[in-house]
C-alpha cells in the first residue's frame, strides 16, 4: 500500500478480516462445494494424464483427512464415516464433506475457546501418526487453522489443473467467485 493511500485510510474504513477460525474454515467449505457444484460432472471420474489421481479421488482424500484429524485431535467429536474414492459420487462428497466440515469448525472452536470435553481440553493438533503434533490452546489455532487450510486449498488447486487438462476448465465467473471470501 502506497504512503498516499495509507493516509488516506482511517482505522475505521479498514475491511474487518479477523474471524474466529471455525467461521473462516466454513468459508473454506464453501469453496469446496462451490467447486464441486460447478465442476462438469464428467470430469469426476475421468482418469487424468500422469499418474494422479482422479478428482473423485482428491475430494475424498479430504474428507478422510479431515476425518484422521478430528479422530486424532478431538476424539470426542463424533467422527465422519470414510468415503470410497472408487465409488463416491459429486453427490456424495459434498454431504460427506459439508459434514466433515461442521466437525473441523467444531474442533476449531473448541481449541479457540479451550472448551473442557470430559475434563480435557484438546491441546494438540495431530494431524497424522507420522508427524508430530503441534501444541495448541484457547487463542492458538493459527497454525492449526492455516495447515487445514493450505491442505484444502492445494487441492483445489489439483482439481482446477487436472479439470483444465480434461477439457473441462472452469468458467471465470465460479473461479472469480472462489476468491472472494468476504462474499462467501
Amino acid at each position: 500500500m502506497s504512503t498516499r493511500q495509507s493516509q488516506s485510510m482511517d482505522s475505521n474504513s479498514k475491511p474487518e478480516v479477523k474471524q474466529s477460525a471455525d467461521r473462516l474454515f466454513a468459508v473454506n467449505e464453501r469453496i469446496n462445494q462451490l467447486l464441486i457444484k460447478h465442476l462438469d460432472p464428467a470430469a469426476w471420474t475421468a482418469k487424468p494424464p500422469g499418474n494422479v489421481r482422479t478428482i473423485a479421488a482428491i475430494f475424498t482424500h479430504m474428507h478422510n483427512v479431515r476425518a484422521k484429524w478430528i479422530r486424532l485431535t478431538a476424539p470426542h467429536l463424533k467422527v465422519p464415516a470414510q468415503l470410497n474414492r472408487s465409488h463416491c459420487t459429486p453427490q456424495q462428497a459434498r454431504k460427506a464433506l459439508a459434514a466433515s466440515a461442521v466437525l473441523c469448525e467444531q474442533m476449531l472452536e473448541d481449541v479457540e475457546t479451550g472448551r473442557i470435553h470430559k475434563g480435557k481440553r484438546i491441546e494438540q493438533f495431530v494431524r497424522d501418526g507420522w508427524a508430530r503434533p503441534w501444541p495448541v490452546g484457547p487463542g492458538d489455532v493459527t497454525a492449526m487453522l492455516s495447515y487445514m487450510l493450505v491442505h484444502e486449498a492445494h487441492h483445489r488447486g489439483q482439481v482446477a489443473m487436472i479439470a483444465h487438462k480434461l477439457g473441462f476448465p472452469l468458467s471465470k465467473e465460479v473461479t472469480s467467485k472462489m476468491w472472494s471470501w468476504e462474499k462467501l
